[in-house]
C-alpha cells in the first residue's frame, strides 16, 4: 500500500476547517474501531461517560446535577494545556482571566498543569472549573471530569485547526513513513491525538507497524518537548501539533529550517475550552458568555495565537467525531 504524505521543503502556519478523514485514518477507521456506545448502567443513560454522570440527552456530555448540588467556588481555577514554559501561557491569557473574573464577579487564578493526566485529574477532583484541553485529552477530560467544551480558538472566518506533522533533523536519513521501521519516534502522551493517537493510528494502518514492535517510542509530555528534543538530537524523529510549532517559531524558540517535516495530516479541531459540569447554571452561562464574547483586539492571547481572533461555538458531538473514531482506533493497538 502506498503511503499518503507530503513532504514541504518550506512550512508556513495553517488553520483550515476541520475534514473528512484521509484515506490512512480511514483505513484505521475501518481496520481497528469498535462499533456502538457503551450500555448504560446504574439508572441512567451515560454512554462512555464515567458512572458519576448522566447523559439523558444524548449529546455526549455529562448533564448538570439534578439534585442540585451544583459548584459555585468563591474562586474559579483556569489552565491551559500542560506546556514547557507555563508562565507564557500565563501571561498570553490574564486578558481573558481578567475579563472572567468582570463577568462571573469571581476571583479568577491560574494553575499551570505539567501533564494531560494531571490536568484530567484536578478537573475530575473539583480543583479545576475553566479549561483549555488539548485536542486529543478532550475526549478524556469529558467522560472522566465531567469537561464541557464550549469553544475553539478560530479566525474570524470561522476556520481553525491544525495538523498532525512528524518531523526529524534536516539532515536525517529517515525521509519516508516506512523508513521509521526500526527506529525511534517521539510521542507526547497517551491522550494526545496528533501526539500518539493519530499517527500510531496511521502507521498500523498504512504499514502494519505497531508501536515497541516495529518501532520504538518516548514520551516527551509536551508538543514543545518532542519538538526540542529532535532539535537537540534526543529523539530521532517525533510526531507533533503544526500549531505549536508555529508558535515556537514565531517566539524565535527555533528555526522553520531546525527540522524537516516527513508527513503531514488532515486538519483536526484544536484544543477545546469550557468548564466543569456541575457549575451553578447561572455561573457556567457567565464561563460559556466569557469565551463567546471576548475582544482580542489588541490582546496578549492574539499576540500569541496569531491565526486566532476570537473563540468560535462548538458541538463536542459533531466537531469531536473523528477524534473519538481515532482514539477508539489507536486504542485497539494496545
Amino acid at each position: 500500500m502506498q503511503v499518503s504524505q507530503t513532504t514541504p521543503q518550506h512550512r508556513t502556519p495553517t488553520t483550515r476547517r476541520v475534514m473528512a478523514p484521509t484515506r490512512a485514518l480511514l483505513a484505521a477507521l475501518l481496520a481497528l474501531l469498535l462499533t456502538g456506545v457503551a450500555a448504560a448502567q446504574g439508572g441512567c443513560e451515560r454512554g462512555a461517560l464515567d458512572g458519576r454522570y448522566c447523559d439523558v440527552n444524548g449529546d455526549l456530555l455529562a448533564d448538570a446535577p439534578t439534585d442540585g448540588k451544583y459548584s459555585d467556588p468563591s474562586t474559579l481555577v483556569f489552565t491551559y494545556a500542560p506546556t514547557e514554559d507555563p508562565a507564557v501561557y500565563q501571561d498570553a491569557f490574564a486578558e481573558f482571566i481578567a475579563y472572567l473574573s468582570e463577568l462571573t464577579g469571581k476571583q479568577v487564578v491560574y494553575f499551570p498543569v505539567r501533564s494531560y493526566a494531571a490536568q484530567i485529574e484536578a478537573m475530575r477532583a473539583g480543583r479545576l472549573h475553566v479549561a483549555g484541553f488539548a485536542a486529543g485529552s478532550v475526549e478524556e477530560g469529558v467522560n472522566s471530569a465531567g469537561f464541557i467544551p464550549v469553544a475553539v480558538m478560530a479566525d474570524t472566518a470561522g476556520v481553525f485547526g491544525y495538523e498532525m506533522e512528524i518531523i526529524v533533523q534536516p539532515d536525517s536519513d529517515i525521509q519516508s513513513l516506512e523508513d521509521l521501521s526500526g527506529r525511534q519516534l517521539a510521542f507526547v502522551s497517551p491522550t494526545s491525538n496528533s501526539g500518539f493517537k493519530a499517527p500510531s493510528a496511521l502507521l498500523f494502518a498504512e504499514l502494519g507497524m505497531k508501536p515497541d514492535v516495529d518501532y520504538q517510542t518516548a514520551f516527551s509530555g509536551g508538543h514543545d518537548n518532542s519538538i526540542l528534543g529532535v532539535v537537540n538530537g534526543d529523539y530521532e524523529s517525533a510526531a507533533i501539533a503544526s500549531s505549536v510549532m508555529d508558535r515556537m517559531i514565531a517566539r524565535d524558540v527555533l528555526k522553520e529550517s531546525d527540522v524537516r517535516i516527513i508527513y503531514t495530516s488532515q486538519t483536526f479541531p484544536s484544543t477545546a475550552y469550557g468548564y466543569v459540569y456541575d457549575l451553578k447554571p447561572e455561573l457556567a452561562a457567565k464561563v460559556r458568555e466569557a469565551f463567546l464574547t471576548f475582544d482580542w483586539t489588541g490582546t496578549a492571547l492574539k499576540a500569541e495565537f496569531a491565526d486566532s481572533d476570537e473563540f468560535l461555538e462548538i458541538d463536542y458531538k459533531r466537531d469531536w467525531d473523528v477524534l473519538r473514531k481515532i482514539a477508539a482506533a489507536s486504542a485497539e493497538l494496545e
